[in-house]
């Protein structure tokens, strides 16, 4: 079976999580609202023998970095069709070193998730299997969620927010209490400073926040890598008080070593790895004992291959994995297939506890229910793509 086309497509929708803050799309810019629509980039690969399958790119900030790796791979694509789709390891590398003189990580790793998560739909649709039946078989039933809740300016209005997952079931939730100041993605990191009042403003929002769901409720801290040293201490140890269970990309991912500095001095556990790519980038995580947590991104690290090999290293140094997801449909289930066979699953991350606002992508809703995602047993990934929605949203220029 050989690769005949490869179309990356961007859409843009109604944001349909209000509370929500995304991008617009500005290098260096953040929105303090929500945003009127979301974009979205999906990758159809098509086959010969009429087999379609689809991957996920989405990234940040928004628009611009959409923009750029749908021009990567269409300009990848004629290097890839008329390959074997079957043969997804020997494309997963001919592409990786394709851009060893310009970088292996980032836009290269995001291209390869979209084009890998495509070829693994594919190839489980061709043997008539789902995904995670290739990687093993599950050793679960379902995939346990961790979620988000809308963001809000007082602590009142947060503590309600909190509740929303909780009373459907979820029992771990995860926010940025200081987002209102040092905006939401990371993507503006100055001095990694925050004021009295900022930093003071969140651990009331956390106190609520715990007051409100009690001490059975997991609460996860996203910091957004947005601080320098001192400061990614001093937040983590004052929020410790109120028993979270890890504080999350406490400074930029380009230093090791600082990270290390945070570890040693705070008394709550670290997670990182959304902005780690490939298993090389996780290797000094996992040997030198830097996080207790890692998070890689299936749709940003190398796709279902590299998670799944990332996610047997980390069981070698007795490490929980929590795939991050901030994406679609694809995101949410790529990532799930891979943890029904990995042992050291920790939790999947997902923007809302329920998925509704993926329903017009997809054939079949996907299940979330009690706090769990039930994964399909049909054929590949499990979903096929609405091709009438994403034409009637897709950008001029981006799409089949």
């Amino acid at each position: 079976m050989k690769i005949r086309a490869i179309t990356p497509w961007i859409v843009a929708v109604p944001n349909r999580e209000p509370g929500i803050l995304y991008s617009q799309g500005q290098p260096g810019s953040e929105s303090s609202a929500p945003v009127p629509t979301r974009q979205y980039v999906f990758i159809q690969v098509d086959t010969d023998e009429g087999i379609t399958g689809w991957g996920e790119i989405t990234t940040y900030p928004g628009p611009v970095a959409n923009r750029a790796v749908c021009a990567v791979v269409r300009e990848l694509a004629p290097m890839l069709i008329g390959h074997d789709a079957s043969r997804i390891e020997e494309i997963w590398h001919r592409i990786f070193r394709a851009f060893t003189y310009v970088g292996t990580r980032g836009f290269t790793t995001a291209v390869i998730s979209g084009i890998d998560i495509a070829l693994w739909d594919i190839r489980g649709k061709a043997l008539g299997l789902p995904i995670y039946e290739l990687l093993g078989g599950a050793i679960r039933d379902s995939i346990a969620l961790y979620t988000h809740f809308p963001y809000a300016t007082t602590p009142e209005e947060s503590a309600r927010n909190a509740l929303v997952p909780v009373n459907d079931g979820v029992h771990a939730i995860k926010t940025d209490p200081f987002w209102e100041e040092m905006g939401r993605t990371g993507t503006r990191y100055l001095d990694g400073n925050i004021s009295a009042a900022g930093e003071q403003k969140g651990v009331d929002i956390i106190a609520a926040i715990r007051e409100a769901v009690g001490p059975d409720v997991e609460i996860l801290i996203d910091a957004h890598a947005l601080y320098n040293v001192p400061t990614a201490i001093r937040l983590a140890n004052r929020l410790a008080a109120y028993n979270i269970t890890w504080f999350e990309e406490p400074v930029p991912p380009e230093s090791y070593h600082a990270l290390r500095q945070v570890r040693d001095q705070v008394q709550t556990r670290i997670c990182v790895g959304e902005r780690l790519h490939t298993r090389f980038d996780f290797v000094p995580v996992l040997e030198q004992r830097l996080a207790d947590f890692i998070m890689p991104d299936v749709t940003w690290t190398g796709g279902i291959s590299e998670l799944k090999k990332i996610s047997t290293m980390a069981e070698a140094y007795y490490v929980p994995v929590s795939p991050h997801d901030a994406s679609g449909p694809i995101n949410v289930l790529a990532g799930a297939h891979v943890m029904m066979t990995v042992p050291n699953f920790y939790k999947l991350e997902t923007m809302r506890s329920k998925l509704d606002a993926y329903n017009a992508f997809i054939d079949t809703p996907l299940d979330t229910r009690g706090g769990h995602l039930f994964v399909p047993n049909k054929p590949g990934l499990g979903l096929e793509m609405n091709i009438d929605y994403l034409r009637a949203h897709a950008l001029e220029g981006w799409g089949g």
